[in-house]
């Protein structure tokens, strides 16, 4: 199936590199994609939400949604699929950036960025902290495709991927929490 959708898939690749790359977004693009490198940006925002009792939670619950999201794509999905990069197979693809992992599907990147958004969109309580974490991790998306490391498909995976991982990981929560309030007690980092 891959292979059949793999088509449309380069011609936007190619479509964003003749008609969207610029001068102007290409080293904001590229320094926005390094920052999702290993989960960086978003770990750091973990931890910082650690760090102050009142977001405790929510920043227990975006490591969590994090490592599950890296567990699904990175350790199984890419390695199952196997889905080499763009900048190997499509014909006069420039990549702005390349990666040492040469396998694909799903997006790694995207992946986290729906992790977390996932769960912000759900805890934070301020509309424009919603807008803003869905923003951010569609951003993280295009910043892929933008420099020529994954195929739109890869990108929609890993967001489909990342978007679950949240969903799972705050009904995970919940039952924690609802457990152990029929327990008298409370979560031990609450």
């Amino acid at each position: 199936m891959l292979e059949i959708i793999a088509g449309w898939d380069a011609e936007v690749l190619l479509w964003i590199q003749e008609s969207v790359r610029n001068d102007l977004f290409t080293p904001l693009l590229i320094f926005y994609t390094h920052l999702g490198d290993s989960g960086m940006l978003w770990i750091t925002m973990g931890g910082v939400l650690l760090v102050f009792p009142r977001t405790r939670n929510i920043g227990i619950m975006t490591l969590a949604s994090l490592f599950l999201g890296a567990m699904c794509t990175n350790v199984v999905l890419k390695h199952l699929v196997g889905r080499i990069r763009p900048y190997y197979v499509v014909e006069g693809l420039v990549a702005l950036v390349t990666s040492g992992d040469p396998n694909s599907f799903p997006s790694g990147h995207t992946c986290a960025a729906f992790a977390v958004a996932g769960i912000w969109m759900h805890c934070l309580p301020q509309k424009w902290s919603k807008g803003a974490s869905l923003a951010c991790a569609v951003l993280m998306g295009c910043s892929r495709l933008y420099v020529g490391v994954h195929f739109p498909s890869d990108v929609l995976a890993g967001a489909l991927v990342g978007f679950l991982c949240s969903r799972m990981t705050l009904r995970f929560f919940q039952h924690l929490e609802n457990s152990m309030r029929k327990q008298g007690k409370t979560l031990p980092w609450s």
